[in-house]
């Protein structure tokens, strides 16, 4: 996934297209992490971040799945927070 390209669309577990904006990268134990926010909900007051893991299909291509084990989201959100806090919050 490039940098350069922040955003990506997604379909919903109903199939509907989302727009999200890639707010973050972040790599964490040596496995690269998407930090998406949906744009439809930019500026609203309970705007959440999404997470999703960064893998390759069979073409090489980039995807973007749903993190599966607890402890490894925690782990993922938890880096980003800290993240967050040492360069001063969200631009």
């Amino acid at each position: 996934m490039s940098n350069e390209d922040n955003r990506v669309v997604l379909l919903d577990e109903t199939g509907k297209e989302m727009e999200f904006e890639v707010i973050d990268m972040l790599e964490v134990d040596d496995e690269e992490y998407a930090i998406l926010l949906p744009i439809e909900e930019k500026g609203k007051e309970n705007e959440e971040a999404v997470i999703l893991k960064v893998g390759v299909d069979e073409n090489g291509e980039d995807i973007l799945y749903e993190i599966e084990n607890d402890d490894e989201w925690e782990m993922v959100a938890q880096a980003w927070k800290d993240s967050i806090k040492d360069n001063g919050g969200l631009q």
